[in-house]
């Protein structure tokens, strides 16, 4: 991952070599691929109201600017900021926030553009109605450095800056043989950070103890995850977190997945999940208690493949809405300008590649006029017509590989969010809903490949809509809660004889799915257990609770990959946004922490929905 994000630095630099690529090539013609006339295909979505996957977060959908850029703060950025529903900006810029000195206003080796300092980006910010998130500077900086930064933000000038990172990626100092972050530490090593870490955090938060603080971790699967340096007894990311454990607000990762094609790029998607399950049971091994409180940030994303396509705006508005239901805190796009080096090109689906990471034009040689919003400026524009921060996530599913959904319960209906990922067909879609009554009319908000503004029209029906190909849909419905239909009586289960060993508790599966409880360890005073969750179903889940009563005065301590509650003796175990859904047959495990004896309880009961 290190070479994209080597380029993405040097890119910030072609903004402001542009006049001298007045020479490069002319623009080359987006020509349209070749492909069958557009025919129509059918899908169906599933919305279920009953089934919450968190809310958008209050600052969470965010882009990058850095202080390279002398257009980052123009006239029309606020508006464009707002009207793309943005609620977090990021500051100074990727890896310059390991060599800008706020108080200077200046780098170590780098350019910064006039009207770049932080007073004139906290205003722009403030205009834009978003809230600013910032890198203290930790390569060439000092703790003193950061909390003074606190002081004169929150104390002197009363911004109420909340969200603060401690340098960007600082796993890329060297220590693992590549380096492109700058780092003056003599010892560059994920104890040294960690250690340095929490003395950033002290003295930040002696000045204002309401900021939220967020430490760097490697990204689960890429570069230098899993990477054991040399002196060093584990990777960067146990090490840090055997440190810092409860001590952060947050942690941070990067999202740069690459692809080989539009099609593969458009399913890059399925990574998110996995990725956040594997953050949270590091937090958990780590964090105890607060494991759950801990928030997590990817302050940098971007499918970076063919970066001003259509199939990116597509992948950003459906990668961001898939980051919150799996209960990111915040998501930064790369970026707001980049530039460009390279002379443009063609992309798969037929539209302009300028080679740039910026959602807005920076006027490069080839480029459109600056600040002209590029395709994936339109996509998290979408994000921003979805929902407002505090909406409700809602379960959503498509019958069709090729159509992405989402939706989100807000206070006058459901916005149902349709991808359709067929470049060369357009999609009839059977919407149904579950615990929600959809009004007459609905309002469709719609971008398809090539337009060049989001659309607004109104439709009759919130059930049945046609999509363009490729195109970002936001069908907004009006409507009630639905009377719920009479239920049938739970069968009886059987009664079961408490099982004599703390080995397993298995339940049945008379409810539509089964729980195994196993005690795997144990010492004076506290156990840990784990529970397998097991759909019973010849057809797929989208929510499981499994229940118990303790008999002995047990008590839960802590619990991941599952929301835990006790009320006296009973325990109640949810499932959290990323493992409810389990297709027939399919199991998912959570595990908890206890005190009191490891003896297994009966019944357990495990009910869907």
């Amino acid at each position: 991952m290190h070479g994209s994000l080597t380029r993405r630095r040097r890119a910030g630099l072609a903004l402001l070599t542009s006049a001298a690529l007045a020479a490069a090539s002319a623009l080359v013609a987006a020509t349209a691929l070749t492909a069958p006339a557009s025919a129509a295909t059918s899908a169906t979505v599933t919305v279920n109201t009953g089934t919450s996957l968190g809310t958008i977060p209050a600052a969470g959908h965010g882009v990058n600017v850095a202080v390279y850029d002398g257009n980052m703060n123009s006239s029309p950025i606020p508006g464009l900021l707002r009207d793309a529903g943005f609620t977090a900006v990021r500051y100074p810029g990727g890896s310059y926030g390991d060599i800008y000195h706020w108080k200077t206003h200046t780098t170590e080796g780098g350019y910064v553009a006039p009207g770049t300092d932080f007073d004139t980006y906290v205003s722009t910010v403030r205009s834009a109605g978003a809230q600013p998130v910032v890198i203290a500077n930790y390569g060439t900086g000092t703790a003193q450095e950061a909390a003074d930064w606190v002081r004169y933000a929150n104390v002197t000038k009363g911004y109420g800056v909340r969200y603060w990172e401690v340098g960007n990626e600082v796993y890329g100092n060297g220590h693992y043989g590549s380096g492109w972050e700058q780092d003056n530490h003599a010892d560059k090593s994920p104890k040294a950070y960690a250690n340095n870490v929490l003395q950033y955090i002290s003295a930040m938060k002696a000045v204002d103890s309401s900021i939220k603080v967020g430490v760097v971790l490697t990204t689960p699967g890429g570069w230098p995850d899993g990477v054991v340096g040399s002196g060093d007894s584990a990777d960067w990311n146990n090490t840090v977190m055997s440190i810092v454990q409860d001590k952060a607000d947050f942690v941070i990762i990067h999202w740069y997945p690459g692809a080989t094609s539009a099609a593969d790029s458009l399913t890059k998607v399925s990574q998110i999940a996995p990725m956040v399950s594997t953050i949270r049971s590091l937090l958990t091994k780590y964090a105890g208690s607060r494991a759950s409180g801990i928030g997590i940030a990817v302050t940098e994303a971007n499918l970076n493949y063919q970066l001003n396509s259509a199939t990116t705006a597509l992948g950003a508005a459906d990668s961001y809405l898939t980051w919150f239901e799996n209960g990111v805190m915040n998501v930064d796009w790369w970026s707001l300008h980049n530039g460009t080096s390279s002379s443009p090109k063609t992309n798969d689906d037929g539209t302009p590649d300028y080679n740039d990471f910026g959602i807005l034009s920076s006027g490069s040689s080839g480029e459109p006029a600056v600040n002209t919003p590029l395709p994936p400026y339109y996509g998290l524009a979408m994000v921003g017509r979805a929902g407002s921060p505090g909406d409700t996530l809602v379960k959503a599913s498509s019958s069709d590989s090729l159509l992405a959904a989402h939706a989100v319960k807000t206070s006058g209906g459901v916005n149902v969010v349709l991808v359709n990922k067929d470049l060369n067909n357009s999609t009839t879609v059977s919407l149904s809903y579950s615990g929600f009554s959809p009004g007459g009319a609905a309002t469709v908000v719609q971008w398809r490949k090539g337009a060049t503004s989001i659309s607004t029209s109104s439709a009759s029906s919130a059930t049945s809509i046609t999509l363009p190909p490729y195109s970002i849909t936001v069908l907004k419905a009006s409507g009630g809660t639905a009377s719920p239909s009479p239920s049938p009586s739970p069968s009886v289960s059987p009664s079961r004889t408490p099982s004599p060993s703390p080995s397993a508790s298995p339940t049945s599966g008379g409810q539509g799915c089964s729980a195994t409880y196993k005690v795997t360890n144990s010492w004076p005073g506290g156990f840990q257990a784990d529970v397998t969750v097991t759909n019973t179903r010849t057809t797929a889940i989208s929510g499981w609770t499994v229940g118990w009563s303790y008999r002995n005065g047990q008590t839960i301590s802590s619990s991941w990959n599952a929301s835990v509650s006790q009320s006296g003796a009973a325990v109640t175990a949810k499932n959290v946004s990323y493992n409810g859904s389990l297709a027939a047959g399919a199991s998912t495990s959570f595990g908890f922490t206890a005190n009191g004896s490891g003896d297994v309880p009966s019944p357990i009961s495990c009910t869907t929905g």
